[in-house]
């Protein structure tokens, strides 16, 4: 049996096709016994509209394309959330593509997604080369999301505030008594913001001598090979900030290898306040990086570039919160 078609619709309700167009396009100047009998017939005949046939018409396919950095980090389960929230409500469709698969693959990360004729692209995570960016914005709306590094103009960046989020963690960490304190750093402009801001504090409460940082991929294996390195040195650290929760997992394994108690032995924050730091039994201290929030951001930044809205783009930075958890104490010795 052929597919009904919106004619089909029309004559079940006794309406013109175009009345149906209206209808189905959530118009308000349709009377609402034509509008009940429309949706009716709908249901009855189980019609679907050719989202095909209507891009045509419209000009746009009512897609978004949103190019993930990793989809292995939990952070961007929530940001997806308040992004997709958003769209949906504004009759949008998202389209995931994985960057870092594309890259590893040799292709053009936004590729696939432009071809589909998506209309506008949200980049998730650090961005491996933002001069590509360019090209893509002179042809369709981008906005960034979760991400610090420079973009072109007419691109909007929504993200965090870094610094002042690594600020938090340090001052708690100072404020509960802990002197040797050990960052885990990450890469790209969001590592950097954090661990320029971890030192910046520990300077200023007279522990720059006291402050290590050690490199990392931002992996739960990472964090955890990492925390092992920190935990051998002579004076081992007191305490240890993650970039971001992923790797204060590994730093949790590593303690517990070393036979290390958390967090009578060892302190251990982390960043971002994924599902994985809400777990009871992790119950980790983090920085609540607003992931919804970020999300919902940036999808209203793109909804504003859809409808028109021009400008050279900006920075909007969502306020972070420290989640203070069972991970972190007062040492058990107090460090001298």
């Amino acid at each position: 049996m052929r597919p009904p078609t919106i004619r089909d619709v029309a004559d079940r309700a006794g309406v013109s096709k175009s009345l149906v167009s209206l209808v189905l396009r959530g118009s308000d100047q349709v009377r609402p016994e034509k509008r009940d009998a429309v949706l009716r017939a709908v249901r009855e005949l189980g019609y679907r509209p050719n989202a095909a046939a209507r891009s045509l018409s419209e000009q746009r396919t009512r897609t978004v394309g949103v190019l993930l950095n990793d989809l292995r980090n939990p952070w961007f389960v929530d940001m997806l959330d308040g992004l997709n929230s958003l769209l949906h409500d504004n009759g949008l469709h998202m389209l995931l593509a994985d960057a870092r698969l594309n890259r590893r693959t040799g292709q053009d990360p936004a590729g696939p997604l432009l071809d589909l004729r998506v209309d506008g692209l949200v980049v998730v995570g650090t961005l491996p080369d933002p001069a590509a960016l360019e090209a893509v914005a002179a042809r369709i709306p981008v906005v960034v999301a979760g991400a610090r590094e420079p973009v072109p103009s007419g691109v909007d960046v929504v993200a965090g505030d870094d610094e002042r989020g690594a600020r938090l963690v340090a001052e708690h960490l100072i404020g509960l008594g802990h002197r040797r304190i050990a960052h885990i750093a990450g890469y790209g402009a969001v590592g950097e913001l954090r661990r320029r801001s971890f030192e910046a504090t520990m300077r200023e409460h007279g522990l720059a001598g006291e402050a290590v940082v050690e490199p990392s991929d931002m992996t739960e294996e990472g964090g955890y090979r990492t925390t092992v390195r920190l935990l051998s040195r002579p004076e081992r650290p007191t305490a240890v900030f993650a970039v971001n929760d992923i790797a204060a997992i590994g730093a949790l394994s590593a303690a517990e290898e070393l036979g290390l108690r958390v967090p009578r032995d060892l302190s251990v924050a982390g960043y971002d306040n994924t599902s994985i730091a809400r777990l009871r039994h992790v119950w980790l201290t983090t920085v609540d990086n607003t992931s919804h929030e970020v999300g919902r951001r940036a999808a209203r930044c793109l909804t504003d570039r859809l409808a028109g809205a021009g400008g050279e783009g900006g920075v909007q930075l969502a306020v972070p919160a420290l989640e203070i958890r069972g991970t972190t104490a007062a040492p058990a010795v107090p460090s001298q």
